[in-house]
This record gives C-alpha cells, sequence and structure tokens, in this order.
C-alpha cells in the first residue's frame, strides 16, 4: 500500500532514516488518507531522541519535549515530531505522571487511543497495522487499542473522543468499548472544561452530530451537560411535537446541518422542501465555519428552558410561556461553563431569545422585527427558524414555514431597498442636533430614538432636512411644555 505525502513530511522522515533512526507519519493522517479524507495535520513518530531530532533540522520549537515532542517548521509549517515514548501511570484520567522513551515503535502504538489512529506508515517500511485499524475502517467500528478500559482509565477525555469520532466518520462504537465508556462516564468531572468543548463543537457539525445521543445514553452528557439530560427526558405534551424536547433539539442540529451540506442519519439534503432548502442553503453559503458552529450549538440549547417553564393546561397540553427569555439566561450560563468565547456566547443567546418569534406577513413589521433583532441576526434567525420548524411535527410544517419564508422574502426585499434600522444609519447625527441648539445629554439619545422609530416606519423619510426639521419640531413642543408647566 501506497501512501502520498507532502514533501516535508517526506523530508523530514528521510532525514531522520539518513541519520540511522526510524521514522513514520503516525495516527490522524493515516487514518484520514485510508478514508480518502485530506489530513489536517501531519504527525510524525520517531525512535530519535528530542535532542537528537532538534540536532539534525535547522528550525525546530520545543512544544512539548518533555513528553517528546519537537515542532520542526519547513517552509514555515510547523510538523510535530515525537520519539517513541511509554507513558506512565496515569494520575488523573488525562495526563501521565511520567513518559519513558523507547525505540520500539509497537510499544508507542499501543498508548494510543482507537485502532484507526494507532497506524504508522514511510514509503521504506509501508504501513503498520499491528492492532487490526484498516480491518475497522472497512468495518466502520470505533474501537480502542487493548482494553477499552485500560485506555480510558488512562485518559477519560477518549470517551468523548469516540462520540466525536463516531459523528465525525459515521463509524459505530464497539460494543466493549461501549460498555467501558458507560461505566466511567463519571471520571469525566476531571477534564477541563475547554477539552469538553472542543469536543462537542466538533462533533456538533459533523454528519454524524446526532451521536450526541451517545453520550447522553452512555452518562457522559450527565457530567458535562445535565441541561440536555433533562431536555431528553422529557415530553412535550403538545401536538406540535413529537419528539421529547432533547430529540427535537438534536433533530433541529441534524436539519441545520442539512443547510451547510451535511446529511444526517434522520436528514439528508433530499429531504428538505426544495424550496426551504434552496432558501437555507443561499443563506448558509454566506457563512463563516464559526457561524455554522453557532448555529448548531443555538440548535442544541434553543429550547433548553423548556423542562423548567413548562405547565400542564385543563386538557394537559403544555405550554412553556416565557421559555426562549429564561433560554437565553440558561443557554448564557452553560456556554460560559464550558468556556465559549464572548461572541458566541452573544450569538447563540441572541437566537435562543428570538428563535419562537412570530414576524408577521407585513414589510413594516419586518422591518421593525429587522431593528429590534438586528441586521446581523436576521439571516441566522431565518436558518433557525427553518431547522426548529422541520423537527416538530410534520402536520404543522407548512404554515409555519410559509410565514417563515414570507418574511424572508420581506426581508430580502428590505435589504435591497437599505432603510435605516440602527442609530449610526440616520442621515442625523448627535452632532447635528446639537449644532441646532439642544443641550449635550440623554435628551439626544431620546430624540435620535424617535427619528429612528419614524423612519423605520417610513423609510423614504430618512434624509437630513426633514430630519433636522423633526428636531426643531421636536424642541419647539417641549419648550411649549415647560411653559405650559
Amino acid at each position: 500500500m501506497t501512501i502520498e505525502m507532502p514533501g516535508d513530511v517526506k523530508y523530514i522522515i528521510h532525514m531522520l532514516e539518513q541519520a540511522g533512526y526510524e521514522a513514520y507519519a503516525v495516527g490522524g493522517c493515516v487514518r484520514d488518507i485510508l478514508l480518502g479524507r485530506i489530513p489536517q495535520d501531519w504527525d510524525i513518530t520517531t525512535s530519535a531522541l528530542p535532542q537528537e531530532i532538534k540536532a539534525l533540522f535547522p528550525h525546530t520549537v520545543d512544544t512539548g519535549i518533555q513528553h517528546g515532542t519537537v515542532t520542526v517548521l519547513c517552509h514555515r509549517v510547523g510538523y510535530e515530531v515525537t520519539t517513541y515514548r511509554i507513558d506512565g501511570e496515569y494520575e488523573d484520567n488525562r495526563h501521565p505522571r511520567s513518559v519513558e522513551f523507547t525505540d520500539n515503535l509497537q510499544l508507542d502504538l499501543e498508548r494510543r487511543d482507537f485502532t484507526i489512529n494507532a497506524m504508522a506508515y514511510n514509503e521504506t517500511r509501508g504501513l503498520v497495522d499491528i492492532f487490526g485499524g484498516i480491518e475497522d475502517i472497512e468495518r466502520g467500528v470505533i474501537r480502542c487499542v487493548g482494553d477499552a478500559g485500560d485506555r480510558f482509565d488512562e485518559d477519560a477525555l477518549r470517551m468523548l473522543r469516540a462520540v466525536r469520532f463516531s459523528g465525525q466518520l459515521g463509524f459505530e462504537i464497539e460494543e466493549k468499548t461501549r460498555r467501558a465508556i458507560a461505566e466511567r462516564a463519571g471520571n469525566l468531572k476531571d477534564i477541563s472544561a475547554e477539552r469538553i468543548r472542543t469536543e462537542i463543537t466538533k462533533l456538533l457539525v459533523a454528519k454524524g452530530a446526532g451521536q450526541l445521543r451517545t453520550a447522553y445514553h452512555t452518562g457522559m452528557t450527565k457530567v458535562f451537560l445535565p441541561e440536555f439530560d433533562r431536555m431528553m427526558e422529557m415530553d412535550q405534551k403538545n401536538h406540535h411535537h413529537i419528539y421529547t424536547v432533547g430529540e427535537h433539539a438534536m433533530r433541529a442540529v441534524e436539519v441545520m446541518n442539512c443547510f451547510f451540506g451535511i446529511a444526517s442519519r434522520n436528514w439528508s439534503d433530499g429531504e428538505l422542501p426544495p424550496e426551504i432548502r434552496e432558501a437555507g442553503r443561499a443563506i448558509a453559503d454566506r457563512l463563516s465555519a464559526k457561524q455554522h458552529v453557532m448555529l448548531c450549538v443555538t440548535m442544541l440549547l434553543h429550547d433548553v428552558a423548556k423542562p423548567s417553564t413548562m405547565t400542564l393546561d385543563e386538557n394537559g397540553t403544555g405550554h412553556f410561556y416565557g421559555h426562549p427569555q429564561k433560554g437565553e439566561e440558561i443557554a448564557g450560563k452553560i456556554l460560559r461553563r464550558l468556556t465559549f468565547d464572548n461572541d458566541t456566547v452573544g450569538t447563540v443567546k441572541r437566537l435562543v431569545r428570538w428563535h419562537d418569534y412570530q414576524f408577521a406577513d407585513d414589510k413594516r413589521a419586518v422591518r421593525r422585527a429587522g431593528a429590534k433583532i438586528g441586521r446581523d441576526m436576521m439571516p441566522l434567525l431565518f436558518l433557525v427558524q427553518f431547522s426548529d420548524i422541520l423537527s416538530q411535527n410534520p402536520e404543522t410544517f407548512a404554515p409555519k414555514l410559509k410565514r417563515v419564508m414570507t418574511a424572508l422574502s420581506l426581508w430580502q426585499q428590505i435589504l435591497e431597498e437599505k432603510p435605516a434600522l440602527e442609530l449610526k444609519e440616520l442621515a442625523v447625527t448627535g452632532s447635528d442636533i446639537i449644532e441646532l441648539g439642544v443641550k449635550p445629554g440623554p435628551e439626544i439619545g431620546r430624540i435620535l430614538k424617535g427619528l429612528l422609530e419614524l423612519v423605520i416606519e417610513e423609510p423614504d423619510k430618512n434624509n437630513r432636512e426633514f430630519l433636522l426639521n423633526q428636531v426643531l419640531k421636536m424642541s419647539c413642543q417641549s419648550a411649549d411644555n415647560a411653559i405650559k408647566y
């Protein structure tokens, strides 16, 4: 078997071998090539010690030298080169207390997490697959190297990585591996929120995002996202919904991914209503990878407050009054707990708050909505509402989708007209108002807000002369009122 490697990787391996050492491309890059994917990184493992690696290459960085890792720089790209090693005893379900360097490749591969990540390759010796990685790729299986319990006792994060790889690759988790996860899920308490966040976000934008259900069924989400457990266990008791809150949320994530061209087991591109698919794709195509993550996180959490706001009427029907506002608060706490950045926290909170907004089929009303919700949020909100509706009861889809499509069409017309929806878009500024004799202070803000409300209702009135005349009228009225009192 021949694997085509980048020139720099070939060069590094060649230099190490020429000096009398063994060297291989290893891990995820080998796995990805065998799967027909483009590797994000190329890691190299070698029998050379860190100082011996550094002596061979002119540009290196000591990125993890205590664990045997040296970054070799070639053409301004860094490649991690790590000495074969044996990990000592793990003391915190994450890090080995010590490492021992070895010249035995098999011993190095034995410490790795899954068989599909424990393969090595170089052009001289070919593929080294001691633990059946190729067979597991062919079977579509995530299986630990050696004893699954031992691997997860060494590093509890591997349990969540198993779910993430399962979601990304569309593989099943082997039964012994799954049982070992269920037995040790509580050990995730020792893993940092940053590490957990990284795995969750990678999973949510994968074709198998729904594998978060496995994290729930094995007890992992109870540790880092107990709110999701409550969602998964709540029947909504409402004819608009045929799934629990959590299952509805997972399906909403899967629908969202469809708009970004990522099909799932429950949803494929062809299952979306054609008009909705086309409209959603047109929006998604203009968004960034980070916004894709934000939207998937939003769908996961958009109904997070339903368990705490549910009431039953006299007919036993469930209602969730105020859940968007309460959900904004709860989502913010969750995202901060998981150390999401401020931009993501702010965007997701706003989308959760407005996800249930009822658009009227009137251009003036949609302009008001755009001013209230935010011009930047509107395209994201349309995707949120499409995904939300399509994960409810199919019998209730049609009128809801029609309402959102009408609002989207009106919004597109509004964008072409370029109306003022924010204070900064008014034809006058605070300085203009001060020049008319209004004293600086809160009154300036009140006047500008009043002008904005006026031009939102009648966009053609956003011209400097008209607005300044309005300010003079407002000033006169204020003066008259002062005289009366």
